[in-house]
C-alpha cells in the first residue's frame, strides 16, 4: 500500500522545464558521443555507447580501444560536458523531489490545522462523483466543508481545488472527532456502499444528535434503513437520473426551466431564506412586504416550523418569525431579501 502511494506521489511531481532541458541535452550528448567515436575511431555503435556511458558516469574503466589524438580531444569534450550535465541534472532532480516532499508535509500540516479550527461546517464522507458534486456546490456558495475517504488517490484529485481533505475511515468515531463532528452543521454519507453509509450515520448520530445528515442510497430498498439509522433525508442518484430522463420526454420545457433556474452560469437562483428575529418583513403580507416589486424576487413557497410547506402562497399570506421562504430571483435580489429577513435592512 505504501509503495503504491509513493509511486502515485512520484507521478505527481512536476519537474521544472530546466530539468527537462538538461535531460534532453544529456541524451543529445550521448548520441553525439556514440556518433563521434564511430566516425573518428571507427568503433561499433555499442562500443561508442559504452565508452560514453563510462565516461559521463565517472566510472573510469579506461579506454575500450586505444584512442587517437583527435579521439582524446573529443573524449575530453565528452568528459567535461557530460559530467557537468549529470551533476546539474542529479542536483536539480534532488532539489525538486525535496521541495515536493516538504510541500506535501507542510501542506498536510496546514490542512490539519485548518480542520482543527472548523465550526459550522459540512462533512462529506466519500470522494466519489456524488461527494465531488456536493463539494463543488458547497464551494460555490462558499460554505466550509471537509471531504474524508479511505482512498488516497481519490482525495489527491481535490488537491488542485484547495479543498480540505482527510484520509480516514468515516465509520470510526476517532476520525469523526478529528473532523470536529461535534461542531459540524451537516454530514453527507456519500460512499458507494449502503452498508457503509448506514454505519457512518449510526456513528455520526451517536456523536452529534443535532447533526443534519443526508445519505446517498445505491439501492431503493436501502432508503428506509438509512432513515432508521438516523438520516434526515435520502437521495438516490439513479432514481433521480431516471426521473430526469423521463421528464425530458414528457415535460421538456419544465425541465429546461428548472435547469435554467439552478444553472450557476445563469442570473437566476432558487434560495431558502429564514426569517429571523427583528426582520422587517415580520407581520407583513407578501404583498405589503413588496418583496417582488422592490427586490424582483418571487416567493414560491413558505415553510413554517409547525405547518407543512405552502406552495404558491397568496398575496395576503402573512410572514412570521422562523418562516422559511423558498424564493427565486437574481443573486443580488436574493441577497437583499436575506439581509432583510435577518434584520440587517
Amino acid at each position: 500500500m505504501r509503495s503504491g502511494a509513493a509511486s502515485r506521489r512520484m507521478a505527481d511531481v512536476k519537474f521544472p522545464f530546466i530539468l527537462k532541458l538538461l535531460a534532453a541535452a544529456l541524451v543529445a550528448l550521448v548520441l553525439i558521443g556514440v556518433a563521434g567515436f564511430h566516425f573518428i575511431e571507427g568503433w561499433t555503435y555499442f562500443d561508442g555507447f559504452y565508452m560514453v556511458l563510462t565516461t559521463i558516469t565517472s566510472i573510469g574503466y579506461g579506454e575500450i580501444h586505444p584512442l587517437s589524438h583527435t579521439g582524446r580531444l573529443f573524449n575530453s569534450f565528452i568528459i567535461i560536458t557530460g559530467v557537468g550535465l549529470v551533476l546539474l541534472l542529479v542536483g536539480g532532480a534532488s532539489r525538486t523531489l525535496l521541495e515536493f516532499e516538504l510541500q506535501s508535509v507542510f501542506g498536510r500540516r496546514r490542512m490539519d490545522r485548518e480542520i482543527s479550527r472548523l465550526t459550522g461546517h459540512f462533512i462529506i464522507c466519500g470522494a466519489g462523483r456524488v461527494g465531488r458534486s456536493a463539494a463543488r456546490e458547497l464551494a460555490r456558495r462558499p460554505l466550509p466543508f471537509v471531504v474524508v475517504d479511505t482512498n488516497e488517490e481519490k482525495l489527491q484529485k481535490y488537491s488542485s481545488e484547495g479543498w480540505l481533505t482527510l484520509l480516514g475511515d468515516a465509520t470510526q468515531a476517532a476520525v469523526l472527532h478529528q473532523l470536529r463532528i461535534e461542531h459540524a452543521r451537516g454530514l453527507v454519507a456519500a460512499t458507494t456502499t449502503d452498508a457503509i453509509n448506514i454505519y457512518i450515520i449510526l456513528t455520526a448520530r451517536s456523536l452529534n444528535g443535532k447533526l443534519k445528515i443526508i445519505a446517498r442510497a445505491a439501492e431503493e430498498d436501502a432508503e428506509p434503513h438509512l432513515i432508521t439509522a438516523g438520516a434526515d433525508a435520502v437521495v438516490s442518484p439513479y432514481r433521480f437520473a431516471g426521473y430526469r430522463i423521463a421528464q425530458a420526454f414528457i415535460r421538456p420545457n419544465v425541465l429546461d426551466f428548472f435547469d435554467t433556474a439552478m444553472n450557476q452560469q445563469r442570473p437566476l437562483e432558487i434560495e431558502e431564506v429564514k426569517v429571523g428575529k427583528g426582520a422587517s418583513v415580520i407581520g407583513k403580507t407578501l404583498e405589503s412586504s413588496r418583496i417582488r416589486q422592490e427586490l424582483g424576487v418571487i416567493v414560491l413557497a413558505i415553510k413554517s416550523e409547525h405547518t407543512p410547506m405552502r406552495f404558491n402562497p397568496p398575496p395576503d399570506e402573512m410572514i412570521h418569525e422562523g418562516d422559511h421562504l423558498i424564493a427565486m430571483g437574481d443573486p443580488e435580489g436574493l441577497r437583499k431579501l436575506e439581509d432583510s429577513a435577518l434584520g440587517h435592512a
